[in-house]
């Protein structure tokens, strides 16, 4: 297949190349700094190319279709005055990379923390987080999770409406922005995931129908016509989409990717989309002598996502566990709406915690039909778990953070919970100090149909749901205001008691054998459902570790047969140095002994 796009060749000269398998005639009219037309030639399986002089990096762009119709470019490097206008020609090469020595990290060491650039500090560009990287450091995040960056219309979206994958949002620093930030974070030793987003495009400034086939109507998506990935001209498609996975692992050095929603990618093709994706990572990481990840978000429960293709599955290296994130959210708030009315048990943590996935094959009330296959034979290390997300906090109505619907006790203990899990956790901006502001859906679209259908649709969700007053418009600059994190808030009272804690935690994770090696194996499980009370243990060939977590809303006095060993206390979510009433477990267990937990706390024991 041929490398779509404006490739820069150096002295002046750039190589066009474009998809357009249907039409008669493609032309390359550059628009300044002179202004000509540079007919293209026809090549094989629907590609244009023509290799022009004379073009210097800054040049502006637009494909002339059947002499008429001039768009963007598709695969568009750059996009400095958004969506609607001229691509720009971009010199890759230019850029000053440090991290030459920067070999990777573990993904089973990841400490991944996701963050939206727009609203992670009050300029709202890749630069910009680049001071705060070192605190990140400090708290123990080695990986950084940013939202998707690929153009979209406007200077304010979460990503996930981009129309130009190939190009960096130009209102966060273009290309140069981001590599400057992925190039700082390496030097801190921080590794970068980026989300992308490859089950469909956003509305406006989707220009791709007018080149050719890129969407097909054989399958009804969530987010309007999927990619076709399967159907006639779609070699070109699927080009399109691999080769946009590789670009950013090489171009942009960045470390992995977080595949947004794969259960919209449809294919049944022989070998899915997936499953080539992941041979493409595979040989790149060996090309490059450093490894690649892929991640994936899946509403499937599905082990073929992450299986070895050796064995029938797509070979990717971890998915999110949505199954953890409701199940302990819904012991922690108790509510019981939507899909969290599928959990809300002791039980459903227990699994989670020893098995990944709580709907491994039974029968789902929310999804009426039974959900999902048996992960308990897949390593721990490849599942990645949140107590919260951009999803689970922006698709709120009030996109209210855990900071809001528990109390400060209740947030400690599902600190504890994720990090002391035996999977990779992931921690959402702000989180780490108790972040009050909301964390609302946000657009900037020109476009007035599409900006009220959009508002529309957000005032009957809230209409339903009994908010109508609290209605915040998603087009509105004060809605998104109101999402820029309070970073401050961080070094002050009750917050910096949450940040210390979180560190702590991540700490002990990092430095505890039985805590660091991420092994299902080694572990065992068990609750009581009445009192909603947790055990777990964990070990190690050096060490072992046991916690018991109190999920419930009052203190508790209870016995427990104490695996065999010496156990100190090493951490108690009821100590006054964490703002805890009272600390009332021993700091030793002895067997037979009654113990007290106060409600909604967890220690941590030692042998």
């Amino acid at each position: 297949m041929v490398k779509v796009g404006a490739n820069y060749l150096g002295n002046d000269r750039c190589q066009f190349t474009v998809w357009a398998p249907l039409l008669k005639e493609v032309a390359v009219k550059i628009v300044s700094p002179n202004e000509q037309l540079l007919p293209m030639q026809q090549l094989e399986y629907g590609f244009w190319q023509v290799t022009a002089e004379d073009i210097e990096p800054g040049s502006r762009y637009v494909y002339q279709l059947e002499g008429t119709k001039e768009f963007p470019d598709p695969a568009s490097y750059f996009q400095p005055e958004g969506v609607h206008k001229a691509s720009e020609v971009f010199d890759h090469s230019t850029f000053n990379w440090t991290d030459r020595d920067w070999k990777g990290i573990r993904l089973e060491d990841y400490i991944i923390y996701e963050l939206h650039i727009g609203t992670f500090t009050p300029e709202g560009t890749f630069e910009a987080v680049i001071p705060r990287l070192t605190r990140l450091k400090e708290l123990g995040i080695n990986a950084i999770e940013i939202m998707p960056v690929s153009q979209f219309p406007g200077d304010r979206n979460w990503g996930y409406d981009g129309v130009y994958p190939y190009a960096v949002q130009d209102s966060y620093g273009g290309p140069d922005g981001f590599k400057k930030l992925i190039n700082a974070c390496h030097l801190e030793g921080i590794a970068v995931i980026l989300d992308v987003v490859y089950n469909h495009l956003g509305p406006e400034g989707n220009y791709l129908p007018n080149f050719g086939p890129y969407f097909t109507k054989k399958y009804l998506g969530d987010w309007g016509d999927a990619p076709n990935l399967d159907f006639a001209y779609c070699d070109g498609v699927r080009e399109y989409f691999l080769e946009n996975a590789l670009y950013w692992l090489d171009i942009f050095h960045v470390d992995a990717l977080r595949l947004d929603a794969v259960q919209g990618i449809y294919d049944f093709s022989a070998k899915h989309f997936l499953e080539e994706l992941a041979e493409r990572v595979h040989a790149l990481s060996q090309q490059k002598g450093r490894k690649f990840y892929l991640t994936a978000e899946s509403d499937f429960n599905d082990v073929r996502i992450i299986r070895p293709k050796e064995v029938g599955g797509y070979g990717l290296d971890a998915q999110w566990c949505d199954d953890f994130h409701h199940s302990l959210h819904t012991l922690i708030t108790g509510e019981q709406q939507k899909y969290y009315k599928d959990f809300g048990k002791c039980k459903d943590l227990e699994k989670s915690l020893r098995e990944g996935f709580v709907y491994s094959g039974q029968y789902s009330p929310d999804r009426k039909r039974r959900h999902g296959n048996s992960s308990a034979e897949e390593p721990a290390y490849k599942f990645i778990v949140c107590a919260q997300n951009h999803d689970q906090t922006g698709n709120r109505i009030l996109g209210e953070r855990m900071t809001k619907l528990t109390s400060f006790e209740g947030l400690k203990l599902t600190a504890g919970t994720l990090i002391l899990s035996p999977f990779i956790p992931l921690l959402f901006m702000g989180e780490e100090y108790g972040e009050e502001a909301p964390f609302f859906y946000f657009i900037s679209h020109s476009d007035p149909d599409l900006i009220e259908a959009v508002r529309k649709s957000k005032k009957d969700e809230f209409l339903q749901a009994g908010h109508e007053k609290d209605f915040q418009d998603p087009q509105d600059q004060g809605t998104f205001n109101k999402c820029v994190l309070n970073w401050e808030q961080q070094y002050q009272d009750k917050h910096k008691v949450l940040w210390d804690f979180y560190q702590e935690l991540i700490f002990l994770r990092r430095i505890n054998e039985a805590l660091k090696v991420l092994d299902k194996k080694r572990l065992e499980v068990s609750s009581r459902e009445e009192e909603k009370l947790l055990f777990m243990r964990r070990y190690s060939d050096e060490n072992q570790v046991f916690y018991v977590m109190n999920f419930s809303d009052r203190t508790l006095t209870f016995d427990i047969e104490t695996p065999s060993g010496s156990w100190q206390k090493l951490l108690d979510s009821a100590d006054t140095k964490w703002m805890g009433l009272s600390a009332t477990m021993p700091d030793k267990l002895i067997p037979g002994e009654l113990l007290t937990i106060p409600a909604k706390s967890f220690v941590l024991y030692q042998a």
